[in-house]
């Protein structure tokens, strides 16, 4: 799941309760979520059960962000950019953010159930529990922590594939898992960059923390975007898709990458920014072409 890049502004307990379900961020995960629905919609696309699936998938991420803040409370006070956070801050108790991190998750699957299926509803599970339970955890020990974490970061699509279809048989569904895989690499190895030095206050071994002339983190960060360059073509070659959307996944695979490029070359703090900026522009434009060119 992506990372915030803000910290908050102000402390009002709707704002933290803002904070601790990560809003903003989770913001692309419903988008996505609503592609995937469109996607493996058949015939018509029931408005309903697509405001039902996000609502419920948007409740889930939100209590699994609870959850890891929460679990990462300690090394969050570590880091000026989480240090502000409503846990990590002393503002709001552990036992308040289990509850309402329980409480949201608790919401988000019986939403699910009841107004999808339990298909859809086992996807959002499995997100929860990778996300909470194997990359929170996995982050104190290993910077491949990174790749751990993009599995739940690329599940929000089969929710709403499997809300609307049942089902997650054939390669479509799991060629648009793929697509937000790899995207999610290039994407953190960017934000693991520009804060290396929090992370390393906070004793995370992400990849620029272990690799401190950032030799592999360039690397790393411009083969995961060429990577992604043919994967975002599986839709068009899986005829999910027509040659408008090719062509137009393409032209920002290859924009992406000259940004990687320059990155891998030049690692420096603009240079990462350009990066993560291209990544979050290169993902909504993606989604954009896809749903229109839908066959």
């Amino acid at each position: 799941m992506s990372h915030s890049i803000a910290v908050p502004a102000s402390h009002s307990k709707v704002n933290d309760l803002f904070v601790l379900a990560k809003v903003r961020v989770n913001t692309l995960v419903v988008l996505t979520t609503a592609g995937g629905y469109y996607m493996g919609a058949v015939g018509d696309v029931s408005l309903l059960t697509l405001a039902i699936t996000c609502l419920g998938t948007a409740l889930v991420a939100a209590g699994a962000a609870a959850f890891n803040q929460v679990d990462e409370r300690d090394t969050d006070r570590l880091m000026v950019r989480t240090r502000l956070r409503p846990v990590a801050d002393g503002r709001m108790s552990v036992a308040e953010g289990r509850a309402i991190a329980g409480a949201l998750t608790g919401a988000g699957l019986a939403i699910l159930w009841l107004g999808t299926n339990l298909v859809a509803t086992l996807v959002a599970f499995a997100t929860l529990v990778s996300y909470a339970l194997v990359y929170t955890p996995l982050k104190r020990r290993t910077s491949l922590a990174t790749i751990v974490g993009a599995v739940p970061g690329a599940l929000p699509p089969l929710i709403g594939w499997t809300a609307s279809s049942g089902t997650l048989a054939g390669l479509a569904p799991w060629s648009l898992f793929l697509l937000m895989f790899i995207w999610q690499l290039p994407h953190f190895l960017a934000i693991a960059w520009i804060y290396r030095e929090d992370y390393a206050r906070a004793g995370l071994p992400m990849l620029p923390v272990v690799d401190r002339q950032g030799g592999l983190t360039g690397r790393q960060a411009l083969l995961w975007a060429a990577t992604l360059i043919p994967f975002s073509l599986l839709p068009a070659a899986l005829q999910l898709t027509g040659s408008a959307y090719a062509i137009g996944a393409l032209v920002l695979g290859l924009m992406q990458l000259a940004v990687a490029v320059r990155f891998a070359f030049r690692r420096t703090d603009p240079n990462a920014r350009a990066l993560f900026y291209a990544s979050i522009t290169y993902l909504p434009l993606l989604w954009m072409l896809m749903v229109l060119d839908r066959n």
